[in-house]
């Protein structure tokens, strides 16, 4: 007889993410049992079931209590598993903040990206898909608003692609989208506050915070600016980024997970 929730871990590992839509996923959305049964299995390989209502897939991520035993056991604390450099994470919390904020605004509204603003009834709609009101961003926008600070167009390109391979992001012409994980792998209850009052602050029209910015006479330098937005970006990863249990399954192999 087959074990549903041996299949669902196993197919969760070796594709990453599975749609809500998935027949098992969705009964591990909806049956107690199967997912006291999933959580029980995870837990005892320090892993956890994620999802969220407003995103369109489900993974698989590594429990925060074995989380410093795991990436604190080299001399650098790492701040992801998944092979991204400093400039990485923070492009990654760029586009978060860029793309997921302003879906979830539309979402907790009920408001289709299409619908009028004005819709008095909009809250009486289901919650609204995240294919439905995730509009992602212009590449040529995001490389005019933010190359300088995150390595320029070749450095922004080479993350950008590592991103859209891990499953972050989708790149659609000059458009980046959202990819199954960007709603997933973060915290927003953590996450949120930081940017809008940190490390983002600038773009969302609030004031720089002055702790994240040397003290001088003087406006702070582009340098100092970068600094600060990659070393908020780091501590807000670090915190509030979920580690999936393996980056991605290696390239010349169908059993070594990275």
């Amino acid at each position: 007889m087959n074990d549903d929730t041996q299949i669902l871990i196993a197919r969760l590992l070796t594709h990453q993410t599975l749609r809500r839509e998935d027949k098992l996923v969705r009964r591990a959305l909806s049956d107690e049992q199967f997912r006291s049964d999933i959580d029980a299995r995870l837990a005892a390989v320090g892993m956890k079931f994620v999802d969220n209502v407003y995103a369109d897939h489900v993974t698989l991520a590594l429990m925060r209590e074995v989380e410093p035993k795991i990436f604190g056991a080299r001399e650098v604390w790492q701040n992801n598993n998944f092979g991204l450099a400093r400039d990485g994470v923070a492009l990654l919390v760029v586009l978060w903040s860029l793309i997921i904020l302003p879906k979830r605004e539309r979402q907790e509204a009920h408001q289709l990206a299409q619908d009028d603003q004005n819709d008095m009834f909009g809250k009486d709609k289901p919650l609204p898909r995240s294919e439905d009101v995730s509009l992602g961003i212009s590449y040529r926008a995001l490389l005019a608003d933010f190359g300088d600070k995150l390595g320029k167009k070749t450095r922004m390109d080479m993350n950008l692609g590592q991103l859209a391979k891990l499953g972050f992001i989708e790149r659609k012409g000059d458009t980046i989208a959202e990819g199954p994980l960007l709603d997933l792998m973060m915290d927003t209850d953590v996450l949120k506050e930081r940017i809008i009052n940190g490390a983002l602050a600038d773009v969302f029209g609030k004031p720089f915070p002055l702790k994240a910015v040397p003290k001088t006479e003087d406006e702070p330098t582009e340098e100092a600016v970068n600094e600060a937005v990659n070393e908020a970006a780091d501590e807000a990863v670090e915190e509030s980024v979920e580690q999936a249990p393996a980056a991605a399954v290696a390239e010349d192999t169908n059993t070594s997970l990275e």
